[in-house]
């Protein structure tokens, strides 16, 4: 609770009243590895900020196949915003793929926190602002780098990562197949040991 306390207090001042409404609202918890926090079609309301451990968020598609949107490790934020702001059924699916240590909201009483306290209101800007430039950095990656370009970006952002991924799970967030990642790795000279 602490990293997201002092993370908090990077933005904005945070009175004792502030922090001690965020510290009743938060849940400390560990999941272990392949824990489903929220599943494709079911009520979402619940939001997670990542301590340790690494989350991804996936969908299947009406053919069965999967499509990874978001891998989520220390200090991002992660949900299916999309079914909480427009109150429908979950379109994505939450997993971990290590043991993680998240700390768990309410959504509703995360909205709250805005009218209660509205000094959080620069703190919630800046994540929307984070999510909405890392979301358009991705969209024009992939319509601006090659395969090769974006493999070398995502082992920055996700440095160790592949340790607990599979390839699907890259070759999907990546939007290209299997075998193209198994190509990108083989002209890279990686000598990484990866999961199927």
């Amino acid at each position: 609770m602490e990293g997201l306390i002092n993370k908090v207090k990077t933005t904005i001042a945070l009175s004792a009243e502030a922090e001690g409404y965020l510290r009743s609202i938060a849940i400390e918890k560990v999941f272990p590895k392949g824990t489903i926090l929220i599943r494709q079609g079911e009520v979402v309301n619940k939001v997670y900020f990542v301590n340790s451990g690494c989350l991804r968020s996936y969908c299947i598609d009406k053919r069965g196949k999967e499509h990874t949107l978001q891998f989520a490790i220390r200090d991002w934020w992660i949900s299916d915003y999309i079914a909480i702001h427009t109150n429908e059924l979950a379109t994505l699916t939450i997993e971990c793929l290590k043991e993680s240590m998240v700390i768990e909201f309410d959504a509703k009483k995360m909205d709250e926190i805005l009218t209660l306290f509205p000094e959080f209101e620069p703190f919630q800007r800046k994540l929307l602002e984070r999510h909405v430039v890392s979301l358009h950095k991705r969209i024009l990656n992939q319509l601006q780098m090659t395969a090769a370009e974006r493999y070398e970006l995502f082992l920055e952002q996700y440095p160790d990562i592949e340790q607990y991924t599979r390839n699907y799970h890259i070759a999907s967030y990546m939007g290209i197949t299997q075998e193209s990642l198994s190509r990108v790795r083989a002209e890279k000279g990686s000598k990484t040991a990866f999961l199927p």
